[in-house]
């Protein structure tokens, strides 16, 4: 606020109105304003940050409109957070000099000129100068989910600290583990929102008195964003702007009345992009294609006539269609009704659809497929049971039922017979193993068909009803825990095998001989490529517009169950990754192998590395293409619908020819006659109603922590008809599931698609010397890896700390430009850049270089491999140092890389701070656990102790605020299993777990924490709390300026005190075995 107005930002755009309220003015147009606004000292200028081009950086804006000054260019993101006090600098964060996920706060010059100059302070959010600009109110880190978590009390509690900008000293605002944040400081008090009497509510922190005061009683929605200017204080609660007087203690709500036109607001008719797709499915002579995107169904010709959109709603969401096998009919699942059900529409559209309920307790629904007869629907649901419906009337059939609840849909893999009778499908066992079932559609009964020793996927039968095929592995059990570390980097391998259906009928792949042989047994043979003629007789071709129509329904197909285990033959298949198996017409199998077992599961593939195909008749296996995702085949077998980059083919199997799977056979589709009408208010209710509905089904506690989801709902609804903008319902989202108090409550707006050309970085640091940008250092990274690639560190480069930049692709740079702007758009692209031993010039050369869109990654491998060498300073080589990003796959590289590199150490510290999660850390645990078990004696060489891979001395663990989930696992496991003392601070608290969700209309997110992790004494020990350290160490500003880690030297210590205590061990040789002392043979 200034003397006179309030500046506010709705529908992501910046207004004013004046302090007694009234019309409020639109400053900017379509401005995708992110953070702000922020009035400048003198009230002419009000500062904020927008995505504009794909970069979020800090623009300004004259109080009267006009042209936006933009003020930073740096790429990795700028978010305003207020003025110096003098007016010359806006005060921002940015993670631009970060090794890891962390802010920093810098003053830049308001006039954009110059290089951004970061303050002494190792982590930064939000701060406030005092009005002399000696001292800085602050939070210190960025709460992960401070939008939508209240209560939280896990380790990113927010403090507000004031630190002295010359000597450091840190001051803390007294709390107890509340959420103190949005410091505002004026006069002798610092101002600021807490919740730790119950809401967020405002308190004022005397400077000279060290007392706080709570100076507004709420007992309503939470007090928001909060400003201040002279002795007013301005503040948002949740939808209404007040301010407060504090002179008089009093306050009051200011109303505002909005005229300007909301241009998100407007109903228009929208391209619907590829990238939208979420489920598809191919016509039954493959025609066409049907797509889900943006909540519509969608059918695509593979070469004539028109997209057509069967559905156009904004008000529903359509999902999942499956076009009937008649070629007649798709089906899909339809909220119109507002809970999901079974439509089946005409395929051209035109008819009003056939509207089928699923039962009294509604929930979501996937995998619809149709019976060879089009007179039965399958369908899972996610309270994981398997379904059959009769689309001509009556209730669905309950198939099975899963034992229990993953993290994605449950894969039943569920398909009919040729004759429509049976029901083939997989499920898990208690083992975890899937086992093959066969379901009698007459008797109502299922059979298992495999043993469960082995995971068998992919049941299929083949197109003339004599076999089943399916792939099964014997290898996976390592793997198949969806949640753990120790599923990573296992090779995973299944083989394909054939069930002969019928005891009456042969192998078909029995022993192969070359013999002549009499017309007569021609005759009575029996060969796979006979039942072609079953194909030729049970689908009609089809021309490119006909209407799909005449899939005639097969004869019946006799299964024996009794002896079918020993029925069950393996394929002269090589045992590869395989994640699909379909059938073509009879007797061709198509496979997809998945890519390298890195990270091995059960989970559906995003690509398939090759798609093999086999055929009986030859028993040869063919490699036919290459690198695509989602592979569909028609219902006679003929076509295919595939998706290779960001392009969707129709091909037929016999396009695909072994030596040319790197190409792209068939018909692309396309797909930019895709459009819909869109009418945004609609869209946003429907996805109200949607966002709470994925809570409702999948938060893991069905009593969702105490909240009455109907009465929550109705009370944030009526904010519904205020949105002016996509960000907006964003805002409204995060507010009110905040109200489920729970981690992992993640909330994404769609991606606004900017996709410019990115701000150019090369991996330094700079200053200011004789008007030019000097190289204070140069990042190292790591050139042997292309993700830690550091630009001046090229061979043929060369460029080193202390040489200045002197000119970008010919242009001269002095300390009057912005820095950052000399690079804009030139990520990527051959730069030439000339630098110098001197300001002048003089001695000067150009060099070529690359610069990168991001120098997080280089930085990081700096700081790890700057720690490695500073615990072997502290330690004397005696103490390996293992840093653990994440508890996924860039966390298993680097414990694997480092620690076993290290295994020579008598002692280890295993860094854990901003560990971002991932999975559970079993792997690492169990590795850490190894002790001695025995050694190894040889003629040569040292004595080799076993196992080899490990570190038997003691061991500590740091940590801090920003590890979280997987991050909070891996220290709680590590005191459980009693391996050492943890350091630092206390950990996030978020050991709740989420995973797949049905995606938001509009192609937005929301998550439903659908497991929580306990411990073994019936507990939730992490969630809301995090991990305590068994030694409080604290970052502390003036040690970090200094050069110093405190908590890594106090770990260090720790593991050095106790090696002391307790060496590592030594194992006493023993003697060499004498069995000739009194034989005369023994040696004299």
């Amino acid at each position: 606020m200034s003397d006179t107005e309030i500046a506010f930002r709705y529908a992501d755009d910046i207004w004013t109105v004046p302090l007694s309220g009234g019309v409020a003015r639109r400053l900017t147009s379509t401005a995708n304003v992110l953070e702000g606004p922020f009035f400048s000292p003198d009230g002419h200028t009000i500062a904020y940050s927008a995505l504009v081009g794909g970069s979020e950086d800090v623009y300004s804006i004259g109080v009267d409109g006009g042209m936006p000054r933009r003020i930073t260019y740096q790429p990795a993101g700028n978010y305003v957070t207020g003025w110096a006090p003098d007016g010359r600098y806006v005060l921002m964060t940015s993670k631009q000099n970060a090794y890891r996920n962390y802010f920093q706060m810098y003053r830049v010059h308001a006039d954009g000129s110059g290089l951004p100059e970061q303050l002494p302070l190792p982590s930064v959010s939000d701060g406030s100068m005092s009005p002399d600009g000696t001292q800085l109110a602050f939070s210190p880190f960025l709460q992960w989910q401070a939008e939508s978590w209240k209560r939280y009390r896990g380790g990113q509690t927010q403090p507000v600290l004031i630190v002295n900008l010359k000597t450091l000293a840190v001051t803390k605002v007294p709390r107890e583990n509340s959420n103190d944040t949005r410091p505002v400081w004026l006069g002798d008090a610092v101002y600021f929102l807490s919740d730790r009497n119950g809401p967020m509510t405002l308190f004022r922190y005397d400077t000279k008195s060290a007392h706080v005061t709570q100076l507004i009683d709420n007992h309503g929605l939470d007090l928001k964003t909060l400003g201040g200017h002279g002795n007013t204080i301005v503040y948002e609660q949740f939808g209404s702007i007040h301010l407060y007087d504090i002179a008089s203690s009093e306050e009051h709500e200011v109303r505002i009345t909005l005229n300007g036109d909301l241009p998100a607001l407007l109903p228009h008719l929208e391209k619907i992009g590829g990238d939208e797709i979420q489920n598809m499915n191919i016509s039954p002579t493959g025609v066409r294609a049907a797509f889900e995107a943006h909540g519509d169904i969608f059918t695509v010709p593979a070469e004539k006539g028109d997209v057509r959109n069967l559905t156009n709603s904004s008000s529903s969401a359509e999902r999942e269609p499956a076009w009937s096998p008649d070629g007649k009919w798709i089906a899909y699942f339809s909220d119109a009704s507002g809970e999901y059900q079974l439509y089946i529409r005409d395929q051209d559209g035109l008819s009003a659809p056939k509207v089928i309920a699923l039962g009294p307790d509604p929930t979501y629904y996937y995998a619809p497929r149709w019976s060879p007869d089009s007179k039965h629907i399958l369908f899972s649901d996610k309270r994981l049971n398997l379904w059959y419906v009769n689309v001509d009337g009556g209730m669905p059939i309950k198939v099975e039922t899963y034992l229990r609840e993953g993290f994605q849909p449950s894969h039943f893999r569920a398909s009919f017979s040729p004759d429509s009778k049976w029901i083939l499908y997989v499920r898990p066992l208690p083992n975890l193993e899937n086992a093959a079932f066969l379901y009698s559609i007459e008797s109502r009964k299922s059979t298992r068909i495999t043993d469960g020793m082995s995971n068998v996927t992919n049941p299929v039968f083949d197109a003339g009803g004599k076999y089943i095929f399916f792939t099964a592995s014997t290898n996976i059990g390592p793997s198949i825990d969806d949640a753990g570390m120790s599923k990573f980097n296992r090779t995973t391998t299944a083989n394909v095998y054939v069930a002969v259906l019928s005891k009456d009928d042969p192998s078909p792949v029995p022993p192969e001989s070359d013999d002549e042989k009499a017309k007569s047994d021609e005759d009575k043979k029996l060969a796979p490529s006979d039942a072609t003629k079953i194909d030729e007789e049970r689908y009609a071709a089809a021309s490119s517009e006909k209407k799909e129509d005449g899939a005639k329904p097969s004869s019946a197909v006799k299964i024996d169950l009794d002896g079918i285990e020993q029925r069950i033959l393996a394929l002269p298949i090589p045992a590869r990754n395989y994640v699909t198996l379909q059938v073509g017409k009879t007797g061709v199998l198509l496979l997809g192998e998945g890519g390298a077992a890195a990270n091995s599961s059960v989970k559906e593939p995003s690509m398939l590395r090759s798609v093999w195909r086999f055929t009986l008749e030859t028993r040869k296996t063919e490699d036919v293409l290459h690198n695509v995702a989602t592979l569909l085949i028609s219902f006679d077998g003929d076509k295919m619908l595939y998706r290779k980059g960001d392009s969707w083919f129709i091909a037929a199997e016999g396009d695909l020819a072994p030596g040319a799977a790197d190409g792209t056979p068939g018909k692309s589709l396309r797909l930019d006659g895709m459009q819909a009408n869109i009418d945004p208010q609609a869209e946003w209710r429907q996805m109200y109603a949607e966002t709470w509905r994925i809570e409702r089904e999948f938060f893991y506690d069905p009593h969702y922590h105490g909240l009455d989801l109907k009465k929550i709902s109705a009370k944030y609804e009526p904010y519904l008809s205020g949105l002016g903008s996509r960000s907006d319902l964003t805002y409204l989202q995060h507010e009110m599931l905040g109200e489920l108090t729970v981690g992992h409550m993640f909330i994404q707006a769609p991606n606004r698609n900017q996709d410019a050309p990115k701000t150019g970085l090369l991996g330094a640091d700079y200053s200011i010397e004789h008007d030019r940008y000097k190289f204070v250092h140069v990042v190292r990274g790591g050139n042997w890896n292309p993700t830690l690639y550091s630009p001046l560190t090229q061979p043929g480069v060369n460029v080193h700390d202390g040489e200045y930049l002197l000119a970008v692709n010919g242009t001269p740079l002095y300390a009057s430009d912005n820095l950052y702007a000399a690079f804009e758009g030139v990520a990527g692209r051959q730069t030439r850049i000339t630098v110098g031993p001197n300001a002048n010039g003089s001695g000067s050369h150009t060099v070529l270089v690359l610069p990168v869109a991001s120098e997080r990654a280089m930085r990081g491998q700096e700081w790890i491999d700057g720690n490695v060498r500073k615990v072997n300073r502290l330690s004397n080589g005696q103490v390996a140092y293992v840093y653990m990003p994440d508890t996924s796959g860039a966390g298993f590289d680097n414990f694997n890389r480092y620690f076993f590199a290290q295994v020579d150490k008598k002692a280890v510290v295993i860094d854990d701070r901003y560990n971002m999660g991932g999975e559970i850390a079993d792997y690492v645990i169990d590795v850490l656990k190894r002790t001695p078990m025995l050694n190894y004696e040889s003629r040569e060489g040292l004595t080799t102790t076993e196992p080899t891979g490990a570190i038997f001395g003691p061991k500590a663990m740091l940590i801090n605020q920003n590890a979280g989930s997987g991050g909070d696992a891996l220290p709680w496991l590590f005191r459980q299993a009693k391996l050492g003392q943890l350091v630092g601070t206390r950990t996030w608290g978020g050991l709740v777990s989420i995973d797949e969700y049905p995606v938001l209309l509009d192609g937005g997110t929301v998550t439903a924490p659908r497991t929580a992790l306990y411990g073994l004494h019936g507990e939730f020990e992490v969630e809301n709390h995090g991990v305590a350290p068994d030694v409080t160490v604290e970052e502390d500003p003036r040690s970090t300026a200094d050069g110093h880690d405190p908590q890594l030297e106090r770990a260090v210590q720790i593991v050095l005190d106790e090696l002391k205590k307790n060496p590592s061990p030594q194992f006493a040789k023993p003697p060499y075995p004498n069995y000739h002392k009194a034989d005369g043979l023994g040696m004299q």
